[in-house]
């Protein structure tokens, strides 16, 4: 079965979202690994949403990390600020998955969320300004 650009995208925002309220409910039960997790994968899908819509492929999170430095922060499309963010969540979710020992200040990644949160609606406004 083949699935359009535009539906491969909209799956991807509904991940996004998805993953942003397993972090939620993983904040709830003070699970700060997971948390870390699912809010980058939150934010991924939402890049990978947009770069689908926009025919752009990565292979790999490092190469998403890459293209989406280049074709939005570069671009001037999202701010550096918001560049930072992937960033630093690609980061931090590298450290939770694969590093020992490692831990998670409840208060630093609580304040990730409105921030996750405000790219994802970003991203999806991005998307569906393309689509008009």
């Amino acid at each position: 079965m083949s699935f359009s650009k535009e539906e491969v995208a909209h799956y991807r925002l509904r991940r996004a979202k998805e993953s942003f309220a397993e972090a939620e409910i993983m904040r709830e039960n003070q699970r700060w690994q997971m948390v870390v997790n699912r809010l980058y994968y939150a934010s991924f899908y939402a890049v990978s949403a947009y770069f689908v819509q926009q025919g752009l492929k990565a292979f790999t999170h490092a190469g998403l990390k890459s293209a989406f430095n280049k074709e939005l922060v570069q671009a001037g499309k999202v701010s550096l600020a918001e560049g930072r963010l992937f960033n630093q969540l690609f980061s931090y979710r590298q450290d939770a998955d694969y590093k020992d020992f490692v831990t998670f200040d409840e208060i630093e990644i609580s304040e990730l969320f409105p921030r996750v949160e405000s790219l994802i609606t970003l991203l999806e406004s991005l998307l569906l300004s393309d689509l008009s």
